[in-house]
């Protein structure tokens, strides 16, 4: 069968455009994943959610992008059981199965069988996501966990973290080196055990927006817009054009903001401290700006349901288009400075290669993706209001190194700095935020936004009360941390922080 076979038995789920759910068996999750595959399509997310008849019933799903839309399958577990895994068609989802298997107790057919999210924080049997469950926390038990090891002459291993030197998230990297030649690295995630899953189920679903936009917080307008996607499809709310608008200057803001973070650490990195002063510069004048317009430096509590929760008066939408504006016509003669500077260019060329056939097997997405020749852009293949009239461009590269990832955040940084200004120039007359219905109960919603790392994925289910069930968040940075791994092979050990900021992936966004 076709992807469109799978698509066409499908019925239609609440929230983002084109989205749909299929009920299948373990023979059909199999297949239709690989014949979506087979077509080019690309893995969103797979979790694990208890259904709410029984504590031991269980619900594998997996969302998958397609030429059509978005189709979320359904794998039904009545006793809680095993199941087919995804691995060998996505690679990816290896480490969401561990992780589903942490939270909720189903296990795959992958052999490896380690905990993803545990820690030995609690007990292995017992499982944080079933309904009803009581965990009591561990005491330090210094259960082993087994890096893959390799062995050979002059083969050496560097720990590193989970602590870190500077202001950053746990997270640990095991180094197999000769030299300073990387030959693996293995990194270990997941060690804050934020429960943000858990709490979700603790909230009232209109509240529950807030929260999402703490999953990772560089990406809190995406996160926000993508939950109140789906609950806003819950509850048959339809906003208004001028709230679409805003919520999208927001998310381009939140582009903006970590494009200009992102090349200034960049440049440091490859020794270039001119860089971050300037592009430090830039995102504290832009910060400053938002503050004024928004209320919030940062964007964690603007998009709410049914709307915005802050207005661009004439006077500050002006500001802001001026203030994008200037930082545009900045970040093109800092982009020429970086280009000519031989010390960078020596930096950046060839580091962290990732080629396009490597990419495409392994899901990579995102700015990543593009920069390896994987055009996915949720806005322009998905797109929701204002997406659909505000089109922006797509930005691909195919050399996959650093050069080709700064490459693509110095145009993609462009281009939301023209959005933001076309925004504010056009921007629609309405209502700021409309009155919402409480969500439909029993239910299953999806919201699908292209924040600025990635596809940032919510799926909300309700209760039969209309009380949130399940709420599970995906940050892209689930398909791409693996690559990281194939990335840095054959790089020395000094352009590991080069190669991981060019990246930049979200340690907070695996801690669920």
């Amino acid at each position: 069968m076709t992807s469109r076979g799978w698509w066409n038995g499908s019925e239609a789920i609440a929230g983002a455009p084109r989205s749909r759910r299929l009920r299948v068996d373990q023979d059909e999750w199999l297949r239709a994943a690989a014949d979506i595959a087979a077509a080019g399509g690309h893995l969103i997310a797979v979790w694990a959610s208890p259904a709410a008849e029984t504590a031991l019933a269980i619900v594998m799903r997996a969302a998958l992008f397609t030429d059509l839309g978005l189709l979320v399958l359904e794998l039904p577990l009545p006793d809680g059981g095993s199941y087919r895994g995804l691995h060998e068609v996505f690679p990816a989802t290896a480490r969401m199965q561990r992780a589903a298997f942490d939270l909720v107790g189903v296990r795959s057919d992958d052999v490896d069988t380690r905990p993803w999210l545990r820690h030995a924080a609690w007990a292995a049997t017992e499982f944080p996501l079933r309904l009803g469950s009581q965990i009591s926390p561990l005491a330090p038990t210094g259960e082993a966990y087994e890096f893959v090891r390799v062995d050979g002459e002059g083969v050496h291993e560097i720990p590193v973290g989970p602590v870190h030197a500077g202001i950053i998230e746990p997270g640990h990297f095991r180094f197999s080196i000769v030299g300073e030649k990387v030959l693996r690295l293995e990194e270990r995630l997941g060690y804050v055990h934020k429960g943000i899953e858990r709490r979700f189920t603790e909230l009232p679903a209109l509240e529950g927006h807030r929260l999402a936009a703490r999953v990772s917080g560089d990406s809190a307008v995406a996160f926000s817009w993508a939950y109140c996607q789906a609950l806003e499809g819950l509850s048959g709310c339809l906003i208004s054009q001028r709230a679409a608008m805003l919520r999208a200057i927001c998310l381009e803001i939140e582009r903006i903001q970590n494009h200009l973070g992102d090349l200034g650490a960049l440049g440091n990195d490859a020794g270039f401290a001119f860089g971050l002063a300037q592009f430090s510069r830039l995102k504290e004048e832009l910060l400053r700006t938002v503050e004024t317009a928004f209320g919030q430096r940062y964007l964690f509590d603007t998009v709410v349901p049914g709307g915005i929760g802050a207005d661009l008066s004439l006077q500050t939408g002006r500001a802001l288009a001026d203030r994008v504006r200037a930082v545009a016509n900045s970040a093109l003669e800092l982009h020429d400075i970086y280009d000519e500077h031989s010390g960078v260019r020596d930096r950046f060329a060839g580091a962290g290669e990732v080629k396009p056939e490597l990419a495409r097997r392994l899901g990579l997405t995102g700015l990543a993706g593009r920069a390896s020749a994987q055009p996915l852009d949720v806005r322009l293949d998905l797109p929701t209001r204002p997406y659909d009239e505000f089109t922006p461009a797509r930005i691909v590269r195919e050399e996959g190194d650093v050069a080709a990832r700064v490459a693509v955040r110095f145009a993609e940084l462009e281009e939301s700095c023209r959005l933001v200004q076309l925004l504010i120039e056009k921007l629609a007359d309405g209502e700021q935020r409309v009155a919402m219905a409480p969500p439909a109960a029993g239910k299953l919603g999806v919201g699908l936004i292209e924040g600025w790392r990635g596809p940032v994925l919510i799926a909300l289910e309700t209760g039969p009360d209309g009380s949130i069930l399940r709420c599970h968040p995906h940050d892209p940075s689930w398909q791409n941390w693996p690559v990281l791994e194939h990335a840095i092979i054959g790089n020395i050990v000094p352009d590991f922080p080069l190669i991981n900021k060019s990246f930049n992936l979200s340690y907070s966004g695996h801690d669920l």
